[in-house]
């Protein structure tokens, strides 16, 4: 027999003989106060084998048709004591108003017996509210948990019923019924409790506190893995993780498998007995995720140009940022359902973004322009010249509304870097606009 059974038995044990103790002494005595007790520690009786052999059922291993196993036996048996302690704590209830509003006659006798019984009950009701806590925090165990909780109440309970009766010795005679419907409140609030928080776990609820510790564990792995999903059950004190990890692209397969080791091995330190299953998928780079968003937001209606995407790592949340431009003549609200359709079209085609911030502009409308024929282009063609060491292979003039603007071609080494391409580009704008102030704009185009 486990451990966990034999604290289970002992709390059988203890319920019957105190259930004993009180049903005499109340009956003896005309205390309701007493007799509520008893039907107290009698759902506890109920609520001790309950455990017993639900111990005993969440015990056995997995098999083919509890592949899980039987762990939320316990949680079954919790939730099925915290409907009978219900149904006592309103008979009692009921009973207690029916003697407080004359319905019902009550003849209390404050004898030596009861109070020998109240003393008895409470310190048998410290013991094995220790005991039950102690190994409900040992095993991690809901139903004991669930007991030592009961038995706390009960405690309270004989403490109210103790004060009951000594104000019915001092001829209050209501005061055993104040306490016993005293005990039944108490015991309509712990079996609320005792629902909810079983109730969360037979529905799977996520335990935050773990799910937290888990998270962080993971996360402390980084840049070896990225989080991509975490899910989180309890049953019968025992923690089970589904959690999907990216890796790099490059990595082979035992890498992949000895991220997925690493892992485990980091919730199980975070929580010990945890059941862990880790998923392994490709992790992609920046740059592909910045490609996804550029294309997504591009198929978005009304969106005309998108510039300047950025993929940015935050606290191992991955987060884009781009610039939509769309018609001068387009209202802010408009534009506002345009950029929130954007945020979503990336958050779908890109379930690696966990959130996308856009910036709205104008787009520039197509100036009119008008070929040119310009007899000091000689000047043009010379700077490119010794700049690039050869003849522009294209070179035109346009009046727009901003004014001259030259079009240019320019040859290069095609072994040049485009960094290098780039600033030899520049070079030569920036020697036109010296020579040549009436030009508005300057285009340089390069290539091989």
């Amino acid at each position: 027999m486990t451990a966990q059974r034999r604290t289970a038995l002992l709390s059988v044990f203890a319920a019957a003989a105190l259930v004993a103790l009180k049903l005499v002494a109340g009956l003896a005595s005309n205390s309701l106060g007493l007799v509520s007790e008893a039907a107290h520690s009698g759902t506890d009786l109920i609520a001790a084998l309950l455990t017993f052999f639900a111990l005993g059922v969440a015990g056995r291993p997995a098999d083919v048709g509890h592949q899980y196993g039987h762990g939320k036996a316990e949680h079954l048996s919790a939730l099925a004591e915290a409907a009978i302690l219900v149904a006592a704590s309103l008979l009692i209830a009921w009973r207690s108003i029916s003697h407080l509003v004359g319905a019902s006659p009550s003849r209390v006798e404050a004898t030596w017996y009861a109070f020998l019984v109240i003393f008895i009950v409470i310190l048998v009701d410290l013991s094995r509210t220790v005991v039950s806590w102690r190994a409900a925090r040992r095993y991690g165990s809901a139903a004991l948990g669930a007991n030592a909780l009961h038995f706390a109440s009960d405690m309270v309970g004989s403490l109210a019923v103790l004060a009951g009766l000594l104000l019915v010795r001092a001829g209050v005679t209501r005061a055993d019924s104040v306490a016993a419907l005293f005990v039944a409140v108490l015991v309509l609030t712990a079996a609320a409790r005792l629902m909810q928080r079983n109730i969360d776990v037979l529905m799977d609820r996520a335990p935050a506190d773990a799910e937290e510790a888990a998270r962080v564990a993971i996360e402390a792995i980084r840049p070896a893995v990225a989080l991509r999903r975490l899910r989180m059950r309890q049953a019968g004190g025992r923690q089970f993780a589904d959690v999907v990890i990216g890796v790099s692209q490059g990595a082979v397969v035992g890498q992949g498998h000895e991220a997925a080791d690493r892992v485990e091995a980091a919730v199980h330190t975070a929580l010990p007995g945890s059941d862990v299953v880790v998923h392994v998928e490709p992790q992609e780079d920046e740059g592909a995720i910045r490609e996804r968003a550029f294309a997504a937001a591009l198929a978005v209606p009304r969106v005309r140009e998108v510039h300047n995407v950025t993929v940015l790592d935050i606290g191992g949340h991955t987060e884009v940022s781009l610039h939509l431009k769309l018609p001068g003549e387009v209202t802010l609200e408009d534009a506002h359902e345009v950029a929130s359709a954007v945020e979503q079209a990336i958050c779908e085609h890109v379930p690696e973004v966990d959130a996308v911030q856009t910036h709205l502009e104008p787009l520039t409308e197509t100036g009119a322009g008008r070929s040119v024929d310009d007899t000091d282009a000689d000047d043009v063609a010379r700077i490119v010249r010794e700049t690039t060491g050869r003849a522009p292979r294209e070179l035109r003039f346009l009046y727009t509304d901003e004014g001259l603007v030259a079009l240019l071609t320019v040859a290069l080494d095609p072994g040049t870097a485009l960094a290098d391409a780039h600033a030899r580009a520049s070079e030569v704008e920036e020697q036109i606009r010296r020579a040549r102030p009436d030009i508005a704009d300057v285009i340089v185009h390069t290539e091989p």
